[in-house]
């Protein structure tokens, strides 16, 4: 009888680990996931601040997959700590060790797979695809020096968190422009005539720009400047006397 005591604690004690270790296993996708929620509701913050309601859609669907992904994998983990450490299915360490092994394989697909699933039109295409919109744009809109600098510069060679992180800087840029343009109108077109936008609307780009290097600091030294790419587009409408004097280190125009 005490053999069979010490054997049964020895198998619960063997079990609780097994329990621990999977659940630390777990803890890297969970953070993901959750990273990937916290980025999702700033760009949902800063997309809210546009007059334009269609600009909080793409963040806010990202926010709500993130959010799901996150709510199912510790569903998955609840539910599976709750088997694999009720009393009653510690008689048979079968029984506990096979519902271990369908929690963990149910858990892997919840937390990893699907908010890759359902984010492809946010990530950039691998190198041998086309190029998508948004890098076009930039190839487009950069100035002919920066062409003619060998190497060139070419976002689809970085790893996939840079290059999102090049993406959601050209958005933010994008919509910190379009943000000044629909509340200052008239600013904005007497900056173009007069040729000095940065100096007339200084404190609003300002603003812009703290947040902007604030957010994307990670990626100032590679050499591509989107805030400036897209101050020239909406602002100047691709004229860059209008802008007057750019206050800002550039990259782009340092080359």
């Amino acid at each position: 009888m005490k053999e069979t005591k010490e054997r049964k604690g020895s198998l619960e004690q063997a079990l609780e680990e097994a329990v621990s270790r999977a659940l630390r296993d777990n803890l890297a996708p969970l953070q993901r996931t959750a990273d990937d929620l916290q980025q999702a509701y700033s760009d949902l913050v800063a997309a809210c601040s546009s007059s334009r309601p269609s600009n909080a859609l793409p963040a806010m669907l990202r926010a709500q997959t993130a959010a799901s992904a996150l709510a199912a994998g510790l569903s998955v983990l609840s539910n599976f700590v709750a088997v694999a450490l009720n009393p009653r299915d510690q008689a048979g360490t079968r029984e506990a060790a096979t519902a271990k092994a369908s929690a963990v394989a149910e858990l892997e697909p919840e937390v990893e797979a699907e908010p890759v699933a359902q984010e492809p039109p946010l990530r950039v295409p691998p190198p041998p695809e086309p190029k998508s919109e948004w890098e076009e744009e930039l190839v487009a809109s950069e100035p002919v020096e920066a062409h003619q600098d060998p190497p060139a510069f070419d976002v689809s060679t970085l790893s996939p968190d840079l290059r999102d992180l090049h993406k959601r800087a050209s958005r933010v840029a994008k919509v910190a422009m379009q943000d000044i343009k629909l509340l200052r109108p008239k600013d904005v077109r007497l900056g173009r005539e007069n040729k000095d936008l940065c100096q007339r609307l200084r404190a609003d780009i300002d603003k812009a720009r703290k947040e902007y290097d604030r957010r994307f600091r990670a990626i100032q030294d590679h050499p591509v400047d989107y805030f400036h790419q897209w101050l020239l587009e909406i602002l100047a409408e691709g004229d860059p006397e209008a802008l007057g004097e750019y206050p800002y280190p550039s990259p782009v125009l340092r080359h």
